[in-house]
């Protein structure tokens, strides 16, 4: 039974190292741990296939910017008859302070377009996912502008700690399922911090 891991992201360079793209940081992260390299294009996505711990896995970074990051994962899933409760989801979340990690077996959007689009092209919120939180803007700024910035520094120093955690939440996930990981990572102080 294949498992997909999704990392959702802006495609290019200039994003790249965005807070919005903390997904696409997270899974080079977890496919650079385990050999695996994105070297197919299917489905609107870049794919990463092999095995996580014993787990057939495909390794997801959509090409579809954000907002529209459904329109790969739904025909992924349905070509390779993946459920739902096989398909984690790794995304950024305003409403998450920096440097906390949220699993969740299911749920609603909160906002977040990607998850909105996932959500209408799966036909249901039952699908895993891993929440990254990256703190709200300061001030005034637009949330729009927030996410299309990359980390600071400062932040940078907290996020790497964050990212290799989140590697082994979907570790965790893979070998034990969402209840282990959500127990081991949904933890309430900041990393960092």
């Amino acid at each position: 039974m294949v498992k997909a891991i999704v990392g959702l992201g802006n495609p290019g360079r200039e994003y790249e190292r965005n807070r919005h793209n903390i997904g696409f940081q997270v899974i080079d992260l977890l496919a650079e741990k385990h050999g695996m390299r994105f070297d197919q294009r299917k489905f609107r996505a870049l794919l990463a296939k092999g095995r996580i711990l014993g787990h057939d896995v495909i390794l997801a970074k959509p090409l579809t910017f954000m907002n529209s990051s459904g329109e790969a994962v739904g025909p992924l899933a349905h070509f390779y008859k993946i459920g739902p409760q096989d398909i984690l989801v790794v995304a950024d979340d305003l409403d998450i302070p920096q440097g906390r990690i949220r699993l969740r077996p299911m749920g609603s959007s909160g906002g977040h377009n990607g998850l909105k689009s996932i959500i209408l092209h799966l036909g249901t919120e039952d699908f895993p996912r891993a929440r990254i939180g990256i703190g709200r803007p300061p001030g005034s700024m637009d949330p729009a502008d927030y996410v299309l910035q990359d980390f600071t520094r400062d932040e940078e120093a907290v996020m790497t700690r964050v990212r290799d955690r989140a590697v082994a939440a979907i570790e965790t996930w893979l070998e034990e399922g969402i209840e282990a990981a959500m127990n081991r990572f949904n933890i309430r102080r900041q990393e960092g911090g």
